[in-house]
């Protein structure tokens, strides 16, 4: 039975309110990070408690949509003030947080570390920041353990994360099992065995001769001493690698996926809906934003820019529009007026044909999940709480 036919009537009050954490998900420039601030500021305007939004998102745009600056690992509460300033009555509290990279990793050697001598030796070593800045996929996995550490706090009442662009958002997903792969990998057997066995014999030892002349002495071995130090926190590391997985399948967590309704965004959108179902996550509702309305779509609208071509070739509408929008001693020049009114009629054309195709993949997308909710497109870009809770009564809607 297709997503469609087992529809219920969820609104999306309904679906924040029945979770405790919220992934947005989508391709890039599709305005997720905005999205989800709103339904965070939805979420603490109507249904209260203490509602975070944690971005993972490299781009940092999430403290322009909500004014609190710069953000960090270390949650920033959302004034007041800021709500009072833009008009808005909330009933819960507002926080927004951004993974910091390097402070996550050295929480999590604390974290994970079975004692205090290997916690000190790991964060002491030379070559820590080096290789963790730069570890394949450390940015997803800390994603993960800062989500499962939010979680497990019961601090917040509902999370709502801004995941990076579509496909990386599945290698987010993938971040707990390659940790676990890793610890049981080649890669840390080959760096780490030579110096736990005694195997380490005079055959290996030219190899690494010659790497200490071309990469520098003793360059692979301060690697190997890192990761001996980084194996010893394996037990921590699996666990919680395991731990994360089920968080991400539990009945408490949802996925929205967010796509505009243009062909690329919305063919990953699709990609992307089919890869959350397919891997037992809950898939709560696509969004499509930035719709054009549906009304463009109908027979009236093209007869109404038809009559807008004919108005432009009437001297004396164009004369009586000229002299309605003349005001303050400001003359409007007729000429100018007809000039826009038969390139509005003219064009109006592509415009339906671009809202009929929208409307078309949005039929695709509804089949894909349990509901999907319209975003328009604004007159203005959302910067500030004003315009981002505009944003949000429209997803309400």
């Amino acid at each position: 039975m297709s997503a469609a036919r087992a529809r219920r009537d969820v609104g999306l009050d309904a679906l924040l309110a029945s979770k405790e954490m919220v992934l947005v998900a989508g391709s890039g420039g599709v305005g997720k990070t905005t999205v989800a601030a709103a339904l965070g500021l939805s979420a603490a305007v109507h249904h209260g408690g203490k509602i975070l939004v944690l971005t993972v998102d490299p781009a940092r745009r999430l403290a322009d949509a909500l004014g609190v600056g710069k953000l960090g690992n270390t949650p920033t509460r959302v004034a007041d003030s800021a709500f009072e300033d833009a008009g808005i009555t909330v009933r819960g509290e507002l926080w927004a947080a951004m993974l910091d990279t390097k402070a996550g990793w050295d929480e999590l050697i604390r974290r994970h570390a079975p004692d205090a001598k290997v916690r000190d030796s790991v964060l002491a070593n030379p070559l820590y920041q080096n290789i963790t800045g730069r570890f394949v996929h450390s940015h997803d996995y800390l994603a993960m353990e800062q989500l499962h550490e939010l979680h497990s706090t019961g601090e917040f009442d509902l999370v709502v994360v801004d995941t990076p662009p579509s496909r990386n958002a599945l290698a987010i997903l993938d971040a707990p099992s390659r940790m676990v792969e890793f610890f049981g990998g080649r890669l840390l057997r080959w760096l780490t065995v030579p110096y736990r066995s005694r195997l380490f014999t005079v055959a290996s030892k030219p190899f690494y001769q010659v790497a200490d002349r071309v990469l520098g002495a003793g360059f692979l071995r301060d690697i190997a001493d890192f990761f001996v130090l980084f194996q010893a926190m394996e037990k921590g590391f699996v666990a919680r690698a395991r731990q994360v997985e089920a968080l991400l399948g539990d009945p408490r967590t949802t996925f929205i996926v967010v796509s505009t309704l243009e062909a690329a965004p919305a063919h990953e959108a699709e990609y992307l809906a089919r890869e959350l179902v397919a891997r037992r996550h809950h898939l709560g509702a696509i969004i499509a934003n930035r719709v054009l309305p549906p009304a463009i779509t109908r027979r009236a609208a093209a007869v109404s820019a038809r009559h807008l071509v004919e108005a432009a070739d009437s001297q004396s509408t164009v004369d009586e529009l000229a002299a309605t929008l003349s005001d303050n001693g400001r003359n409007v020049d007729g000429r100018v007026v007809a000039d826009v009114l038969r390139e509005v009629g003219t064009r109006f054309h592509d415009v339906a044909v671009v809202a009929t195709r929208e409307s078309e993949r949005r039929a695709e997308l509804a089949d894909l999940a349990p509901h999907v909710f319209d975003a328009p497109s604004l007159d203005s870009d959302v910067h500030d709480l004003a315009s981002l809770f505009t944003l949000v009564e429209h997803l309400r809607t």
